[in-house]
């Protein structure tokens, strides 16, 4: 009988402790952080205080992430609050730029209309091929001369289709920082932030 024999017997006799308790303490296991033997009940409990050190870390895993969709979910209200109040198209524009620099310390950001703007067809086919934000590297992306002089600077981009319906400019936020924004971030926040853009300034167009 070897190893793979005793594993399934004792799976499929789990009574055998019961029927025979005194080897629980009789028998002895290495312990998993040290070389000395232990009883196979402590080896037991070692193994659950080690689950439970893993669930607590998951946990606080959480509870942060929950933190800081909270505190985004924050910096989104404010920004709808402050695009909702703006007279104007204009109004709109600064509110943007201004709660994307201060509240979610974006410092690039551009906005381009297809009703004000000259923006290329082959752009415009691109922004309204998307479908969603998109995030990455800035390299070689073709919407980084948007950001003029700071593009030599930027690092990674955040690029937010206008529009749900139909697709009427794009938001483009640059960082310096590679990481900022990266293609496997989510990018929920981001929608949010571009339906509420949209909506400020198609109500005021």
């Amino acid at each position: 009988m070897d190893a793979k024999d005793v594993a399934q017997f004792l799976k499929a006799n789990p009574q055998f402790f019961d029927q025979n308790p005194a080897l629980l303490e009789s028998i002895y296991v290495p312990h998993p952080h040290g070389g000395r033997a232990i009883p196979l009940t402590e080896r037991q409990i070692v193994s659950l205080r080690d689950k439970v050190k893993l669930l607590e870390a998951k946990l606080g895993e959480f509870v942060r992430f929950g933190e800081d969709n909270d505190a985004i979910g924050e910096k989104v209200h404010r920004l709808s609050l402050a695009l909702v109040g703006a007279k104007d198209a204009p109004a709109v524009t600064q509110a943007l730029h201004f709660h994307l620099r201060e509240d979610f310390s974006v410092p690039h950001v551009a906005l381009k209309l297809w009703n004000g703007d000259d923006v290329p067809p082959e752009l415009r086919d691109k922004v309204e091929s998307m479908g969603a934000p998109l995030c990455g590297a800035a390299a070689e992306n073709a919407f980084l001369p948007w950001f003029g002089e700071a593009a030599a600077h930027i690092r990674s981009v955040a690029l937010v289709p206008l529009g749900e319906t139909r697709t009427i400019g794009l938001l483009a936020m640059g960082s310096e920082d590679p990481q900022r924004f990266f293609p496997e971030m989510g990018t929920l926040f981001l929608r949010r932030i571009g339906e509420l853009t949209a909506g400020a300034l198609a109500a005021r167009s």
